[in-house]
């Protein structure tokens, strides 16, 4: 029992990474405004640049990196910890190496869900990218930087941070895919991606539209 709620409490560490509300913070603490009020209504680093300016927004952004990041650290470091509470058939080093890769995937969705629905602001935030960038940094370097590349080359050609958001999902699904990752890895990119996306549905039919605003221009909702 003790196993089982430790693996828990690891989770709900992973899900308060994501949940801290970073373009919240920013803006409370630099214009005394809720960011959730203004521009886009987002608390993600497109809206905090929109409303707070490029420099907020940047420190937000490497923060909600981190927040991925860390998120995975964590993980990868406190579930091997749990051996010595493990159930029998957990108690061998080949099942134990091969059962934390499953927490780890969890704890990337807990940190996912976290930014997306915080806790601190009625689970109302942003749409995980910049966080689950920082997630497939930690479990998969090579498949982070692709999916980098790919919305910065979008954004450079579209200036549409939702258009690049969804094609670096895109592009992260099928690099994991491709390359040798434990299947726990694959399913929590494959899961967060499509995650990723869904959060961006209403971005999708303005994207159909053609009336999706490009970075620099006023907008209803964008990242």
């Amino acid at each position: 029992m003790t196993f089982w709620i430790a693996s828990i409490i690891g989770l709900a560490i992973a899900y308060l990474f994501g949940s801290l509300p970073t373009g919240y913070l920013a803006g409370k603490l630099l214009k005394g405004i809720d960011l959730r009020e203004h521009g886009s209504k987002s608390t993600g680093a497109t809206n905090v640049l929109r409303t707070l300016g490029k420099w907020p927004a940047l420190a937000v952004l490497v923060i909600d990196i981190l927040k991925g990041t860390a998120a995975i650290v964590f993980a990868l470091w406190f579930y091997p910890q749990l051996g010595t509470l493990s159930p029998v058939w957990l108690q061998t080093e080949f099942d134990r190496q091969a059962w934390v890769s499953w927490p780890v995937c969890l704890a990337g969705l807990a940190v996912l869900l976290g930014h997306s629905r915080p806790v601190w602001l009625n689970f109302k935030g942003g749409k995980s990218v910049a966080t689950g960038l920082g997630l497939l940094l930690a479990i998969s370097w090579p498949t982070g930087l692709g999916a980098l590349a790919v919305f910065g080359l979008v954004l450079a050609a579209f200036r549409i941070v939702s258009l690049g958001s969804i094609l670096a999902a895109l592009t992260a699904i099928a690099l994991i895919c491709s390359l040798e990752q434990p299947l726990p890895y694959r399913l929590l990119v494959i899961a967060g991606g499509l995650y990723v996306i869904i959060r961006h549905r209403a971005n999708i039919r303005r994207l159909l539209a053609g009336t999706e605003p490009r970075l620099g221009r006023s907008a209803i909702a964008q990242n």
